[in-house]
């Protein structure tokens, strides 16, 4: 068993070590056009319109961009893609774009088109069982190593490129027209938050567009995307110590840098804090839980689309009578939705004695 045990860890370390040293030949790659469906674009040249799609009759659309659980973007934790299809109901005058993979340049999932894509597979099909399978870190720190790309001043540039331009098509296959100038609204859960910042200089470039960002526990560094952003909202919870990584890891972010991209932006007011109470960034008490509550009943899940409802009403993207309308509307669903996986969660912790 102790063999077995270290045979494991052994190729564990030096999957990690592989994927690590491949990190920015993904993006590299791309760049220098060796896999893709198109040619990369030039950062200045503006994508194509299209009208395959109908136009949007929204003026306000919402990106929703995953953590590092994911492994595209329909392949993320059940309660996250539960969590979007209530804030789509919930968020009134908004068009929500959930169908961005933030860790490949190409928007390709882990389990297509990739040499360890057996493995991915593999590793999906226990996360069905299991949403806590211990092997899940795997994906986990791989999606980690793209954030570091993102944040890199070397070869974030060409990665953020590659997402933004992947963020228009999908905007665009939701009904975006290009001229419109119709404001967009980032929103970026722990690595997705880096992305969303690394990304929005190049949206606001081709978009012409307002782009605003909310994180949620998200780690981000001091990226020049911030110069490109009109707010920058970051969600936090009082037992999230992950969401400060970047506030540690990133000296732009210290505040003895005062001329920092970053701290010229907070003390402008661009940059705001928003605590969430007692979330943490994992577990059943995180952003998205269904099972954990607020003190006034809500549970994670709602209160985090609230807030950022709020918040959009404050932006002046949503009307606060349509938010409302939409929230009462919503509510008898939303509290059906909160028993039933109660209910779910006992019954499993019954089933485990």
């Amino acid at each position: 068993m102790l063999n077995l045990f270290s045979t494991v860890l052994f190729g564990a370390i030096v999957l990690l070590l592989i994927t690590a040293a491949l990190a920015p030949f993904e993006s590299l790659g791309w760049w220098a056009g060796w896999f893709g469906d198109q040619a990369p674009p030039h950062p200045g040249e503006r994508p194509a319109a299209t009208t395959a799609t109908p136009e949007s009759p929204h003026d306000h659309f919402l990106i929703y961009l995953s953590g590092i659980g994911a492994m595209d973007p329909y392949a993320i934790p059940q309660e996250e893609i539960d969590w979007g299809l209530m804030a789509i109901k919930r968020l009134p005058q908004t068009t929500v774009v959930p169908d961005v993979y933030p860790y490949s340049v190409t928007n390709a999932g882990l389990q297509t088109q990739r040499f360890f894509s057996r493995m991915w597979r593999y590793l999906e099909q226990r996360r069905l069982k299991n949403p806590y399978d211990l092997l899940q870190f795997l994906i986990n720190v791989r999606n980690l190593f793209q954030v570091g790309i993102s944040a890199d001043r070397r070869y974030g540039p060409i990665y953020n490129l590659g997402v933004a331009r992947e963020i228009v098509r999908a905007l665009q296959g939701r009904g975006y027209r290009l001229g419109s100038r119709k404001p967009v609204t980032l929103v970026g859960f722990s690595g997705g938050g880096q992305i969303a910042l690394g990304s929005a200089t190049y949206l606001q470039a081709w978009l012409q567009a307002p782009i605003r960002i909310i994180s949620v526990g998200g780690v981000m560094s001091d990226d020049v995307g911030i110069r490109a952003t009109t707010r920058l909202y970051h969600l936090y919870g009082q037992r999230d110590p992950l969401h400060g990584l970047g506030a540690l890891l990133y000296a732009g972010r210290w505040r003895f840098f005062p001329h920092s991209d970053w701290n010229q932006a907070r003390a402008a007011g661009v940059i705001q804090f928003v605590d969430m109470g007692p979330m943490h960034h994992n577990g059943s008490t995180n952003y998205f839980s269904w099972t954990a509550f607020t003190p006034d009943g809500r549970s994670h899940a709602i209160a985090t689309i609230d807030t950022i409802g709020e918040l959009l009403v404050k932006e002046g993207l949503i009307e606060p009578e349509a938010l409302r309308a939409a929230q009462a509307a919503n509510d008898p669903e939303a509290r059906t939705y909160e028993q039933d996986r109660v209910a779910a969660a006992a019954a499993a912790r019954r089933a485990k004695q």
